[in-house]
């Protein structure tokens, strides 16, 4: 009995911590189907997947934009912050079912910054078994980025977890990486209160993958969780990013020799 009470708070603790859609929760995927199709591209040129970077540049992560029904909530706006950027990383949840109508929203979106713009799969777009749209329109799921100096890693966390595949992929890609190595996921790794539970399932895999990391990625950047969380283990800057819909909050990220700076504005 007690057991049972356990969960049915966890249980309601989780459906209250973010808008969640029951139905199109459970007919989401699994992480290992996704991974079956890593290394297909649509939407991403190869020239955008082989950057040529100065010793100093910087870039843009938002996260959580969550386009419904066509509507991008301010989305567009985003080429006239631009400026100096070489390239856009948006971190999951970029719609809010993964519809067909709204991953071609993203895209003509995308397709107007000028600069690069790589997505990240969240557990929103993989609602419905919506996976598929994601697939046939943008492609893989969980690649790597090469830069003359940088390598940027994209993971797929929608279901919460990285998986042993996945860590075992990042940690031979890993030995060959440039100077500068950033990652970007969906799901938060950590949390600021003891009742949410918006943040990766297992905390064993967090530790295994943290100490993956330790000293060998300069930030680790997610959303999920809808608000800022800043943590520094290990040499790396863990920065939690709040929601695009209803913040309008972007970070830009300046990289140079000497390490990187970021600091948050609103659009």
């Amino acid at each position: 009995m007690v057991a049972r009470c356990i969960c049915a708070v966890t249980f309601f603790f989780f459906l209250s911590a973010c808008s969640v859609d029951l139905p199109g929760l459970i007919a989401s995927q699994d992480l290992d189907v996704r991974l079956k199709d890593r290394d297909r591209f649509h939407f991403l040129t190869e020239a955008d997947r082989n950057l040529t970077l100065e010793d100093a540049y910087e870039f843009l992560v938002l996260t959580d934009t969550h386009i419904q029904d066509g509507n991008a909530f301010g989305l567009e706006n985003l080429a006239s912050v631009i400026n100096d950027a070489r390239f856009v990383v948006i971190l999951g949840d970029i719609t809010q079912n993964g519809s067909e109508k709204d991953i071609l929203k993203f895209i003509s979106i995308a397709e107007t910054l000028g600069v690069p713009c790589y997505p990240v799969i969240g557990n929103h777009d993989i609602y419905f078994n919506n996976w598929y749209n994601w697939r046939d329109h943008i492609g893989s799921s969980s690649y790597r980025i090469n830069g003359s100096n940088t390598t940027l890693f994209i993971l797929d966390t929608a279901n919460a977890w990285v998986g042993n595949a996945q860590i075992k992929w990042l940690d031979k890609e890993l030995e060959t990486a440039k100077p500068h190595i950033f990652i970007f996921t969906h799901t938060n790794l950590f949390v600021e209160h003891i009742i949410d539970l918006q943040q990766t399932t297992d905390i064993r895999e967090r530790a295994r993958f943290m100490s993956l990391l330790d000293g060998r990625c300069e930030a680790f950047f997610t959303g999920h969780v809808h608000r800022r969380i800043i943590k520094t283990f290990g040499g790396v800057q863990y920065i939690t990013i709040e929601d695009f819909r209803s913040k309008k909050t972007y970070c830009r990220v300046q990289v140079s020799p000497e390490g990187i700076r970021y600091s948050f504005e609103k659009l």
